[in-house]
């Protein structure tokens, strides 16, 4: 019988995403188990990475009229819009379960390797840096590398609406496969493909269930981290 490291599934609902990166950010820096977090129904909100600028990727007239918050994650990466109809995933492991060593496109591939099973039926690829469904984006992800840990948290459309996207900007770097398509026409949603948000978290686990021995925790059991001393740059910019 394989001997799986073992791994804690968190499960969020409605968790403000803000919060989420709060306790994501002290699950990597001062816990010390391997972490599965899902989390959907989220708040609306705007999410930069943490070298990002507001008047570069933020529409401001647009946003004036829907001040919704905007953070500053921990983690670096792109822009995005997210809200009730964002599905968030995050692994936060050991790299001595998990090694990768300190190479985003190491990790990139690790979690392609562990979302393709749940794609049974679809061209699921990684495009470049995002998650793709044949040419067209349906995730964003941002990675983080401690010495001893790693993190990878991804945002995920179930849906979208096409106008709320118009407050971010086309970003100042793009990748090559996205041709300068208007956001509506870059992207998809999850929910085309799935029946319920569920199923395809139920995937998730499954196929993370392949290299780690999984348990369900509460909140509750991983609330005290975010007292414990550890650096904390996920902040609101407006």
């Amino acid at each position: 019988m394989t001997n799986f490291p073992a791994a804690h599934v968190l499960a969020l609902e409605s968790k403000p995403i803000f919060e989420q990166l709060q306790l994501e950010e002290a699950l990597l820096r001062a816990g010390s188990h391997n972490y599965c977090l899902i989390n959907s129904n989220s708040s609306p909100a705007i999410v930069m990475g943490i070298s990002g600028k507001k008047e570069e990727l933020v529409e401001p007239d647009i946003h004036k009229q829907n001040p919704v918050p905007i953070i500053r994650r921990f983690s670096g990466g792109g822009c995005v819009l997210v809200g009730p109809q964002t599905l968030f995933l995050t692994f936060i492991c050991n790299r001595a379960d998990v090694d990768i060593g300190t190479c985003p496109k190491k990790l990139l591939h690790w979690t392609e390797e562990v979302l393709k099973p749940v794609f049974p039926h679809v061209d699921f690829r990684v495009q470049e840096n995002d998650y793709a469904i044949g040419d067209k984006k349906f995730g964003g992800n941002a990675q983080y590398f401690t010495k001893d840990r790693w993190l990878h948290h991804a945002s995920i459309l179930w849906d979208y609406s096409p106008e709320e996207m118009k407050v971010l900007k086309m970003p100042p770097k793009i990748p090559e496969y996205r041709l300068n398509r208007t956001h509506d026409q870059f992207l998809c949603r999850l929910n085309s493909h799935f029946a319920t948000k569920n199923e395809f978290f139920d995937g998730v686990l499954d196929s993370l269930g392949n290299q780690f021995a999984l348990s369900m925790i509460k909140e509750d059991e991983v609330h005290h981290l975010l007292d414990a001393p550890h650096r904390k740059a996920t902040v609101f910019v407006t």
